[in-house]
């Protein structure tokens, strides 16, 4: 939401010439997307997990089938494809307990490729973000 005259200024360029490379980037995909962060707690989504899944065969097309579920749960706000023990590593944002448990039945437990999965509450949000460091 920085004025493009007001980064202009800060790199040295004018308005014009800021909003082409901020164009450019976005068309590369170097800029992905332009968010407002929401505070979880204020909008009832006071719960944030993390948990490990492990699945039974890592072919392909489950691991895809997977990635696919995992993405379609609006619960899950983050999805990676691990190294290690476990296959996926999943941040997930609930209001409740009785939320997560039956997100858990319709991903984990009715998911004939789910091994086991683990699961970790955090007790507090110390430091969120996406950002990404650059300079």
């Amino acid at each position: 939401m920085t004025p493009q005259r007001t980064i202009g200024d800060a790199v040295n360029l004018s308005a014009p010439a800021v909003q082409r490379r901020i164009k450019r980037m976005r068309e590369e995909g170097i800029i992905r997307a332009d968010v407002s962060i929401i505070e979880p707690q204020a909008v009832g989504q006071s719960i944030t997990i993390f948990v490990e899944v492990e699945v039974i065969s890592e072919t392909a097309e489950q691991i895809e089938q997977a990635k696919t579920e995992f993405a379609a749960a609006a619960e899950i706000q983050q999805c990676y494809y691990v190294t290690g023990e476990a296959d996926f590593i999943l941040v997930i944002i609930v209001p409740s307990m009785a939320d997560y448990e039956a997100l858990t039945r319709r991903l984990f437990f009715g998911n004939n490729n789910v091994k086991r999965f683990r699961t970790f509450v955090a007790m507090d949000r110390v430091k969120v973000g996406l950002g990404v460091p650059v300079g």
